[in-house]
């Protein structure tokens, strides 16, 4: 992101973000990848989405027989406080971080999602 002080922009790193790693369904990432590009946004935005709007909703019904099996390892960052509170959830109803994840994408609202150009926004001090 940018920051605008004293007149001049000054590139800086979101602190407010953290990267993390976990196991995703590959079927689940092609389609939010699609997703994505016909919402000019990014996967990780259709994520967060997902992931606020179902810890809104907070609770969650979910079969650990039904977890897909073509999981592949995926990276990315997200909200850092987010991202703590999706962990809690999950330990609260005794699942893994990428379940939720997965399930959260049942959640995504596209007329609420960041576009691409977010992570280049201009923060004014």
């Amino acid at each position: 992101m940018w920051r605008l002080v004293n007149g001049k922009l000054i590139q800086e790193t979101d602190q407010s973000r953290v990267k993390f790693r976990t196991n995703i369904s590959k079927e689940i990432i092609d389609t939010l990848s699609k997703m994505a590009e016909e919402n000019d946004t990014h996967i990780n935005y259709l994520f967060e989405n997902g992931l606020r709007n179902l810890l809104a909703n907070n609770m969650i019904q979910f079969s650990k027989e039904s977890r897909p099996k073509d999981r592949v390892q995926y990276k990315t960052t997200y909200d850092k406080q987010l991202l703590e509170n999706a962990k809690q959830f999950a330990k609260s109803n005794h699942l893994y971080l990428n379940d939720i994840l997965e399930y959260s994408t049942k959640f995504i609202d596209l007329n609420d999602i960041k576009d691409k150009k977010y992570k280049n926004r201009v923060e004014r001090i």
